[in-house]
């Protein structure tokens, strides 16, 4: 019974199966609103940095419980949109299925590759549209960040920012790959954060970089998907929203260089002989300031 109540909310709810990306109906769906939202979080972490400055503020501003509760929020926030997207998934697969047999077509390639001619409509896109949303709340911790420690990091900027770029076309292209895409991202945000949650109340933190191997995880899993996304629009004659998937694409190998980079690094001080329990302190600092999720 609660399964059954929990799959319709999630999955048979009338404002999930009827949803549609619209320009006019959806909030935040229009190109000028992606830029302005963008433009406005650059310039208020670079004027809340230069701010800090200017005060030669030397300790951390106080912010209590503000972000062991946002990790808490982004932890059960990524976790409603896995169960809600993979439900989802599992009923638009279960009413198309008699669809994809003229065509040859299994689940796993739909994941992979959508129909050309796909319209971003339905379950699986109102919890896409979700995570589009959640990417805005994903960007308070830039400001956190800078107000405890007076940090302000390039690759945080530019990563929070590409996100919610990335996000959006998904949406406005119906992109292919998406479903598999937020399944994974949100796997991997439900554990981080809650771990953050963990650490933040003071619970002791795990004996390894958890953040950087998780983020290694879903890197290696997405670039496995491109792989296989790529092979699909050969063989299959085509995914919707190549385009979109090409520029996503450029973005994982960007952000692939950066930890190969940082794990460059990590094992040149290793090398020299570095305490690991000193490393390990380093490299958790590294990770929050350039490479949170």
């Amino acid at each position: 019974m609660m399964f059954q109540t929990l799959t319709y909310y999630l999955s048979e709810h009338p404002s999930i199966v009827n949803f549609r990306w619209s320009h006019t109906q959806s909030y935040g769906s229009t190109w000028s609103f992606l830029f302005t939202a963008i433009s406005l979080y650059l310039l208020l972490a670079i004027s809340l940095s230069l701010l800090l400055s200017l005060l030669r503020r030397s300790r951390p501003v106080p912010l209590g419980p503000i972000p062991a509760l946002h990790s808490l929020s982004m932890s059960l926030i990524s976790a409603t949109i896995f169960t809600g997207i993979l439900l989802s998934a599992a009923a638009e697969i279960r009413d198309t299925r008699w669809l994809w047999r003229r065509s040859k077509t299994t689940p796993f390639q739909w994941l992979l590759c959508f129909p050309l001619g796909t319209r971003p409509s339905g379950r699986v896109f109102f919890w896409s549209y979700a995570f589009y949303l959640s990417r805005f709340l994903h960007t308070f911790r830039t400001f956190s960040t800078i107000l405890r420690r007076r940090n302000l990091s390039f690759f945080r900027l530019f990563n929070h920012s590409i996100l919610i770029l990335m996000s959006f076309l998904w949406l406005e292209f119906s992109q292919s790959f998406q479903v598999l895409a937020i399944l994974l991202t949100t796997s991997v945000y439900a554990v981080v954060y809650g771990y953050r949650f963990w650490t933040a109340i003071g619970l002791p933190s795990a004996c390894f970089p958890f953040v950087v191997s998780c983020q290694i995880v879903l890197l290696g899993c997405n670039i496995l998907c491109h792989v296989g996304v790529l092979l699909m629009h050969f063989m299959k004659g085509g995914c919707n929203g190549i385009g979109a998937w090409g520029l996503n694409s450029v973005l994982n190998g960007a952000i692939l260089l950066l930890f190969l980079n940082f794990y460059v690094k990590m094992h040149a001080r290793k090398s020299k002989g570095g305490d690991y329990g000193a490393i390990k302190k380093k490299v958790e600092m590294d990770v929050v300031k350039d490479k949170n999720l």
